[in-house]
């Protein structure tokens, strides 16, 4: 028996049609969040929170804290800037600490001129050197902001700041919105601010704490695909017992424009120094060395030596980038033998447990004054060291790729690694031998000739 075709009528059509449209917009709306999810740092983020300490005559006096809690993604020169909307017609009559980008329009002001007047002001950390007249504690970095991992007490950044034309209590005072953060380029998404139980201090005597009047925070969370629309690094791949190098992906982030004169640099142009700009600012726009891969930063991973009981990795970074010098760099891998590591040599580690006791991360960073500075393309734009891992004879092997890394990032940006098909393949145990074989017959000729030659 047949199907028999119903007409549907166009009232119910268009329900489908609007639900199917609906459906896209969701989807589409939670692949968007699922973007700002790092599964090697789940709980990640960067917390602002805003204590008021004390009330003043037609407003309040706050000091303003950003907590980086990210394991491995820090914020580097030029340093990060915080935005927001005032809720009413509030002025920043004074800052420590810290200042705004512009002062906006004060001229309905008699006598006092208000440190900031704009409804959306925009602050940014004050230089080192600042008078200590002006400065406050975890001020004063140039913006700079370290990881949680690489130094926690280095991974907040305050500010002080006076609000006049505000609420004077806890109930007149409304909360800022549209909080935005920089660091130093976009790539951050803030939430709403959220009052919060008031923040609790200690003295420096440790005997009698004291609480703030009043405290909110906001929490930003970090997508790449924001931060930049192309990958910023790439892994290349390489190891004693095969001679081939796996190079970066062609065009991994992004390719040159034949068409279009200055989108990259080439390193042997003889005026390349007419290029480069000599004022030594980091820009946040790259400029690149003309390559295959055309990436700012590449990460090559070479097998190095195969011991009894031991293998050993060497690992180079080098910067393509022109004009930017990164300062307190890192390099996340994650690779199952990191649960013996033996030793790391010129590189400081610590491991990272995103899964609880599967310890199969690990965070790399240069040592202080030594090689924590990766410097801008050219010779000096290169660190590296070496891993020595103890084997689990239980999962060790050369084979089918497993000495190479499964993840890297560098700066906390996930880097884009070769194909599996194309990593540096393990000789067969024929092609050992016909190789073995070869190379006795080789000796035994030479040895021939040479014997014939004495004849």
């Amino acid at each position: 028996m047949g199907l028999l075709a119903l007409p549907i009528p166009g009232s119910f059509s268009k329900f489908i049609s609007c639900s199917v449209l609906v459906l896209l917009l969701l989807s589409s709306t939670s692949f968007t969040a699922t973007e700002a999810y790092d599964p090697l740092d789940p709980s990640g983020n960067i917390t602002v929170k805003w204590d008021i300490m004390s009330w003043t005559p037609d407003g309040y006096v706050a000091v303003v804290t950003i907590y980086n809690f990210q394991q491995y993604r820090h914020i580097q020169a030029p340093g990060w800037s915080l935005g927001w909307i005032w809720a009413k017609k509030e002025v920043i009559w004074s800052m420590m600490g810290g200042q705004t980008t512009e002062q906006g329009d004060c001229s309905r002001f008699k006598g006092n001129i208000p440190h900031c007047c704009k409804k959306d002001p925009t602050v940014v950390d004050l230089l080192p050197g600042t008078p200590y007249n002006q400065q406050i504690a975890n001020c004063c970095k140039g913006g700079v902001i370290n990881s949680w991992a690489q130094d926690p007490a280095t991974a907040a950044a305050s500010f002080q700041l006076s609000v006049g034309q505000a609420g004077t209590t806890n109930k007149t005072v409304r909360v800022p919105k549209n909080f935005t953060l920089k660091a130093p380029g976009p790539g951050y998404t803030c939430g709403p601010a959220k009052i919060v139980k008031p923040s609790i201090f200690i003295t420096a005597d440790k005997r009698r704490f004291t609480q703030a009047l009043m405290t909110w925070n906001v929490t930003c969370t970090y997508s790449q695909f924001l931060a930049q629309k192309t990958p910023t690094c790439c892994v290349s791949l390489s190891s004693f017992y095969n001679s081939t190098i796996v190079p970066c992906p062609t065009c991994a982030c992004g390719c040159q424009n034949t068409s279009q004169s200055g989108s990259c640099v080439d390193p042997n142009t003889p005026h390349l120094a007419s290029v480069v700009p000599s004022d030594g600012k980091n820009s946040y726009m790259p400029l690149v060395q003309c390559t295959s891969h055309m990436c700012p930063i590449r990460v090559h991973w070479h097998v190095k030596v195969n011991y009894k009981a031991y293998w050993r990795v060497k690992v180079t970074i080098t910067n393509f980038n022109y004009i930017m010098n990164y300062t307190q760099w890192n390099l996340v891998v994650q690779h199952p033998n990191f649960d013996n590591l033996t030793e790391t040599f010129s590189f400081n580690y610590k491991p990272l447990t995103p899964y609880g006791a599967i310890n199969d991360t690990g965070m790399l960073w240069g040592v202080k004054f030594y090689n924590d500075l990766l410097m801008q393309a050219g010779p000096s734009g290169n660190v590296q060291s070496e891993l020595l891992f103890q084997k689990d004879e239980s999962a060790f092997t050369f084979e089918k790729g497993w000495a190479f890394p499964r993840r890297v990032y560098f700066n906390g940006d996930n880097c884009v690694m070769p194909p599996p098909d194309a990593y540096p393949w393990l000789p067969s145990a024929s092609s050992r031998q016909l190789i073995y074989t070869l190379g006795l017959v080789m000796t035994i000729l030479s040895a021939v000739a040479f014997l014939q030659g004495y004849a």
